[in-house]
């Protein structure tokens, strides 16, 4: 099976402009940054409550804790949360009707059950064929979030941290050897 697409700084910004244009704008653009900017699964996106990424006195976490039955690897795992993903969040946050902590973060159209890995995956499949993108999928978002991070020079034990993955090796096949990183690493000399 090929490996999902990695996007260019112009798809990635396509794909918002799409989701802007969309029903559930909001819902959709915070899935989709939480897959580009924190290099989460769809089903740990799935999986998310509000109070696993709010504090009781409702600013929006720095680092959220999954824990094992949020994960692919039935593991715990650490997810840290750049400034602008917060801002993002809290901006979400303010989009929706909070009933309860315990309630999903991404809310699906039904009565407003959370989605579950396989609907999220679909959903992303649909705003990327409504992109025009490609070997876009659910995975696309990992996959980038890692690939910018080794274009800036990230070591890949501190990728492997941030993946949440168990091997190094398994880190190396995300990383999306490009131009990108070529010209960089040239540029070192």
């Amino acid at each position: 099976m090929a490996q999902a697409k990695t996007l260019k700084e112009s798809e990635f910004k396509k794909v918002l402009l799409i989701i802007s244009t969309r029903k559930h704008a909001h819902r959709n653009r915070i899935a989709f940054l939480l897959s580009f900017w924190s290099g989460m699964r769809v089903g740990e996106i799935a999986s998310l409550k509000i109070c696993d990424v709010i504090e009781n006195d409702g600013v929006v976490k720095s680092e959220i804790i999954l824990k094992p039955n949020q994960t692919k690897g039935n593991h715990s795992r650490k997810v840290m949360i750049a400034e602008k993903l917060r801002k993002e969040i809290s901006n979400y946050i303010k989009t929706i009707i909070v009933k309860d902590i315990n309630q999903p973060l991404i809310y699906s159209q039904r009565n407003r059950n959370g989605f579950n890995s396989l609907t999220l995956s679909q959903e992303f499949k649909r705003i990327y064929a409504m992109s025009n993108i490609d070997g876009a999928t659910s995975h696309s978002g990992r996959r980038t979030f890692i690939t910018n991070l080794a274009n800036r020079g990230v070591g890949v034990r501190v990728l492997q941290a941030l993946a949440g993955h168990r091997s190094i090796a398994t880190t190396q096949i995300y990383i999306d050897v490009n131009d990108d990183i070529l010209r960089t690493a040239v540029d070192l000399i």
